[in-house]
């Protein structure tokens, strides 16, 4: 198996020792370099082209934000997979990752499982959002009365699995609760937001707090 060739990108020098610590403890991943502020992790980035690239939000000479759009914003023609972490659990920093194209958003404090967690989903095309986030954003969804599609017909499978993504479940304890792989929770989600128009686990939960009330029950 070819690991996962990992960046990471943070100001404070044993963050980044213990990312590396987290992510080298794995057999599918590696980490191939580091950066200390958001210039330098620009520049990292586009010559060792990693696979995925943890960038801090706050840093020095160039934000986490500012680095994400360059890398993976919109007006990127090669895109990369960046996926935001940070310490500062604040709304606006999660729309600004997401909008500029970030892959994931991660609460440093969620735990080294949902880190790894993360940079996998990311190299599968996937977009992770720290539980504690999911939530916070949903509520936001309803207000603005985002509701995605409200006919949409889920299976029974389906419909489990968005309701714990509700409760802001990661992919693990879905997996635990369901008895079933995590690839396959992977499968269930990917159908779910075909089949709702959903572009992440937001837009799932939101679907779900609409159709069955908070929490996802009926």
């Amino acid at each position: 198996m070819t690991a996962i060739r990992v960046l990471i990108a943070d100001d404070q020098e044993v963050v980044r020792r213990n990312l590396r610590h987290i992510l080298e403890a794995e057999d599918d991943l590696e980490v191939v370099g580091e950066a200390a502020d958001g210039e330098a992790a620009v520049k990292r980035a586009r010559e060792v082209k990693p696979d995925v690239v943890l960038v801090d939000v706050r840093m020095p000479r160039r934000d986490g934000l500012s680095v994400t759009r360059l890398l993976a914003g919109p007006d990127v023609a090669d895109p990369m997979r960046v996926v935001v972490i940070t310490t500062f659990e604040l709304d606006e920093y999660a729309h600004g990752a997401l909008r500029n194209g970030a892959c994931g958003f991660l609460l440093k404090r969620s735990g080294p499982a949902l880190l790894v967690e993360g940079v996998r989903a990311a190299m599968s095309g996937d977009v992770l959002i720290s539980p504690q986030m999911t939530l916070r954003l949903l509520r936001q969804s309803r207000r603005a009365g985002s509701s995605g599609r409200k006919g949409a017909s889920l299976s029974s499978r389906e419909q489990e699995v968005a309701r714990l993504v509700a409760q802001a479940r990661t992919n693990v304890e879905i997996a635990q609760l369901l008895h079933i792989s995590a690839g396959t929770v992977k499968t269930h989600l990917r159908s779910i937001q075909r089949k709702l128009g959903a572009r992440n686990r937001v837009g799932i939960a939101a679907w779900t707090w609409e159709t069955r009330g908070e929490g996802g029950e009926r």
